[in-house]
């Protein structure tokens, strides 16, 4: 890895949910150590209240977000890809690091089924982190 900081890129179908969340949780927890990026292959229109609302209680504000559609440039420039449930709507780059990470989709639900894949989110992101940013 260069000296320049890794970029990860989270990609759901909607971009408005998990990859969110994700997002959000990266840039809390690694600060400016990390490029942050999420995207999707269909992104909708806004993102999920039920996600703003989990990601709220827990002091993290993402209402500043916006759906975004997923770029080959994106990807391209992007280090560490990692696909939420999207299938084979996820395009796949040659030599680039990924991860697939099961989660329910938040779409549809309330808060409280939302709670629970933001906290999975979290461990997830705890672990990639250590793997990123190994410790000084």
């Amino acid at each position: 890895m260069s000296d320049s900081k890794p970029t990860v890129l989270f990609v759901c179908v909607h971009n408005a949910g998990r990859s969110q969340m994700a997002a959000g949780w990266l840039r809390h927890l690694a600060g400016d150590t990390v490029e942050v990026r999420s995207a999707g292959s269909e992104p909708a229109e806004t993102i999920n209240p039920a996600a703003v609302e989990a990601m709220k209680e827990v002091g993290i504000d993402i209402t500043d977000q916006t759906p975004t559609k997923l770029t080959w440039d994106a990807a391209q420039e992007s280090d560490v890809i990692i696909t939420m449930g999207c299938g084979d709507a996820c395009p796949v780059f040659p030599g680039k690091r990924y991860e697939d990470w099961k989660l329910e989709d938040p779409a549809g639900k309330g808060v409280d089924a939302v709670r629970p894949i933001r906290d999975e989110i979290k461990t997830r992101i705890e672990t990639l982190l250590a793997h990123l940013i190994p410790a000084a």
